[in-house]
């Protein structure tokens, strides 16, 4: 069996990771009657004491016990301990070991530099010795998964610094990287110079990128609530404007995790639509099926180019909760839901771009015969390159999400992410003609201006890459003629 560690970074990783945990044990509760640590188990979890082999039977979430023998293949980081504060103080805390902490105090001021330079170097040997500590306690490591934000300091700078790292440490381990990007209104003036100069690290030595894009999340949180009954429980949930969703229970997780209902952050809503495609993600990893799929056999199809490894990513169901009234969908129009841009976590147009390679991460009570009949009826209306029409990876876990009885990832590897990076680009660009802030970023040891102009062209080749792709395709293909 197999082994992943979660690298938690920044303010926004360590929550995305913290519900994440939540929901996983939420899930190996429901499905582990005896709650015996197993290999499912032990994919994402560790036990610590031998002697006590049904860390499961706790009770999760009812106060009555603690977990003291289970613990988390997390790291977890931040140079704001404020974060890791608040989960050593919450219902989660004995999952963690805190060996696998790394905090300071004074956080990076929302400054790549810092983060990426300064305190990527002064932390060094620490940042080491975690990972190395973490990894020690896998017979079989397979993946790292590293969570942070592309705007702050943190997320981007310390993120991408951990990310060279394990290229060093462990090149031939996996790096998925799940980044949260900015909106285009981000209250951070300096967030599109973060964005760049981090995306430049992740196009050289992640494997796969999962972009997620702060409105994005908000969209989908307010799709949830308004498909809910009028009525739930007696009381009317409502969204805020932070994107949590208030009132009884949580819209996106429901009761039964550890957090109890009621006990929610902002933004913990928009975090489990990210948790939850992590858990889709990793359910191969976590429990049978008739047809799993390796995390390497993601990075393997549907990258065909080792700089194009960016993916949008859809879902369906978009909650989890199986107290929510809303009546579920069926089978195919849940294939036809996850290719919505509705269920992005990208504000993206993959239709009317040319897809590279797309994979169907399918739960539950599906059959193989399902899937290929829905790949048959969508195939038509989705544009694959020339040379790989037959690009689906495709995926079937035996357990279903809790409270359902199927969900469906979609990975995608699509052109339409140029236009998001275009995007960025412009607003790298409008800040950077100006050279607004930039003694800012000078000013930190160790970081030089061509670093900007180094990060933007970067930026600007891979945006020229999808370009000459879907430039390729709009051409028609020579047929060869072969000699009778």
């Amino acid at each position: 069996m197999t082994q992943s560690i979660v690298v938690q970074v920044g303010q926004c990783g360590n929550q995305i990771g913290c519900r994440f945990w939540d929901l996983a044990l939420r899930e190996h509760a429901t499905y582990n009657k005896k709650g015996i640590f197993d290999e499912s188990l032990s994919s994402f979890f560790r036990n610590v004491d031998a002697r006590y082999s049904n860390p499961l039977d706790l009770g999760i979430g009812d106060g009555k016990q603690k977990i003291t023998s289970l613990k988390a293949r997390a790291v977890l980081i931040d140079m704001e301990e404020g974060v890791v504060n608040e989960l050593l103080k919450g219902s989660l805390r004995d999952v963690f070991d805190h060996r696998q902490f790394l905090t300071d105090v004074s956080g990076c001021g929302n400054n790549w530099a810092v983060g990426h330079k300064l305190y990527g170097s002064q932390y060094q040997e620490q940042l080491e010795e975690c990972i190395r500590t973490a990894a020690e306690c896998c017979d079989c490591l397979q993946c790292f998964f590293i969570m942070h934000s592309m705007g702050g300091g943190t997320g981007s700078g310390v993120g991408t610094a951990v990310l060279s790292q394990l290229q060093d440490l462990f090149p031939d381990v996996y790096r998925f990287v799940t980044a949260v990007y900015p909106s285009s209104d981000d209250d951070v003036v300096t967030s599109p110079y973060n964005s760049v100069l981090a995306m430049r690290q992740l196009t050289e030595y992640a494997d796969c990128v999962m972009p997620i894009e702060n409105q994005a999340l908000y969209d989908i949180c307010q799709k949830v609530y308004q498909a809910q009954p009028q009525e739930q429980g007696g009381k009317r949930t409502y969204p805020s404007g932070s994107g949590q969703v208030k009132g009884q229970g949580s819209v996106v997780s429901g009761a039964g995790g550890a957090t109890k209902a009621g006990q929610e952050k902002p933004f913990d809503h928009m975090n489990n639509i990210v948790a939850n495609m992590l858990l889709n993600l990793t359910s191969s990893s976590r429990f049978e099926g008739s047809l799993n799929v390796d995390l390497n056999e993601i990075s393997t199809n549907l990258v065909p180019f080792p700089r194009l490894h960016y993916l949008v990513t859809s879902q369906t169901p978009l909650y989890t909760s199986s107290s929510l009234r809303i009546p579920a969908r069926r089978l195919d129009q849940m294939f036809t839901d996850a290719f919505s841009r509705e269920n992005q976590m990208l504000k993206a147009d993959p239709k009317n771009s040319m897809y590279l390679a797309c994979a169907l991460m399918c739960r539950g009570n599906v059959q193989v015969s399902d899937i290929r009949r829905n790949i048959d009826r969508l195939r038509p209306s989705l544009n694959f390159i020339h040379w790989n029409t037959d690009g689906w990876k495709t995926g079937l876990c035996s357990v279903p999400p809790v409270g359902h009885p199927y969900s469906l990832l979609t990975l995608a590897n699509n052109t339409c992410l140029k236009t998001n990076f275009s995007d960025l680009r412009d607003r790298f660009s409008r800040l950077y003609k100006r050279k607004a802030h930039i003694h800012h970023y000078t000013s930190v040891e160790g970081m030089d201006v061509g670093e900007f102009k180094e990060s933007l062209e970067s930026l600007s080749s891979l945006i020229e890459e999808y370009h000459k792709l879907d430039t390729a395709q709009a051409q028609p293909v020579p047929r060869l003629n072969i000699a009778s």
